[in-house]
């Protein structure tokens, strides 16, 4: 059994640093020396993204399986950033966009091993009370598709962006399970109420519906119902792991006995390495 060791990061926003400070950040990941490197959004922005996730690649030489965050299209189109992120991805040695792509296996073993896929996902505004938040995020002003959008107008665009994370975990997560014990999911924003941290508690019912994606919550724990109906008595409990960011305040909560979330924290200009994995 080969081990696998997996550096997670998210919320990097390189736009905040120079280039010696982006290669600065990137020589601690080095030199924890990964096999491969998890971003889980928040690169950097829009104008910046291709020659940012060029310099990553670079500089990494390794797997860098990664997702995008709303930042990411800030100053840009939702549109754009992912056919530009697509392009760059399918052309790469090394850079692998898990919105568009399938399941990552790190492991030959069904008992053991696991496995990774991932999106980004969006808050979908369907958690706490968006009709009364009175939040209003940068998206609403910097993204094209978001920009200057009526409530009802904006909530709609928010339901489809999460509806259409949620359709892509509902397609790989079955196909990851059938021969993986476990899973990680890497996405950026988090998907439970629960996972929702900042500054130490749970965000309350006006931050909800825009730090948080219901329907990528549902997609996972409908997919674990099936897996865990489908499996034997006898057979060891599959287990599922969620990364995400977003909130820039870390946090860990257990939704259910075989479904972890880490949340990870962030601070603008300082970004770190969130934990080291090692998988098989």
């Amino acid at each position: 059994m080969t081990l696998k060791k997996l550096a997670w990061t998210t919320d990097l926003h390189l736009n905040f640093l120079d280039e010696n400070g982006i290669r600065a950040f990137l020589q601690t990941v080095i030199d924890a020396n990964p096999d491969a490197v998890l971003i889980g959004g928040d690169i950097t922005d829009a104008p910046r993204m291709i020659a940012t996730l060029r310099l990553i690649e670079q500089t990494l030489q390794r797997p860098i399986y990664f997702v995008l965050g709303n930042h990411d299209y800030y100053h840009g189109s939702i549109r754009d950033v992912r056919q530009i992120v697509r392009d760059m991805a399918d052309a790469s040695e090394h850079l692998t966009y898990l919105s568009t792509g399938g399941v990552i296996s790190f492991g030959d073993d069904p008992a053991t091993a696991t496995a990774l896929v991932g999106h980004g996902g969006w808050g979908d505004g369907r958690l706490g009370d968006y009709a009364h938040s009175w939040v209003t995020l940068n998206d609403h002003v910097l993204i094209e598709e978001l920009a200057w959008k009526p409530k009802a107008d904006l909530l709609r665009r928010l339901n489809h962006l999460g509806d259409e994370a949620a359709a892509h975990i509902r397609t790989v997560l079955p196909q990851a399970f059938a021969h993986h014990r476990r899973v990680i999911v890497l996405t950026h924003v988090p998907p439970f109420k629960e996972a929702c941290w900042h500054e130490g508690q749970i965000s309350d019912d006006n931050f909800l519906p825009h730090f948080t994606c219901k329907a990528v919550g549902d997609a996972l724990l409908n997919v674990m119902d099936q897996v865990m109906a489908e499996q034997s008595a006898a057979s060891a409990k599959k287990e599922l792991l969620v990364l995400c960011g977003h909130t820039h305040g870390a946090g860990e909560a257990y939704i259910r006995d075989t479904v972890r979330v880490l949340t990870g924290g962030a601070d603008y200009g300082a970004p770190a390495i969130q934990h080291i994995f090692e998988v098989c």
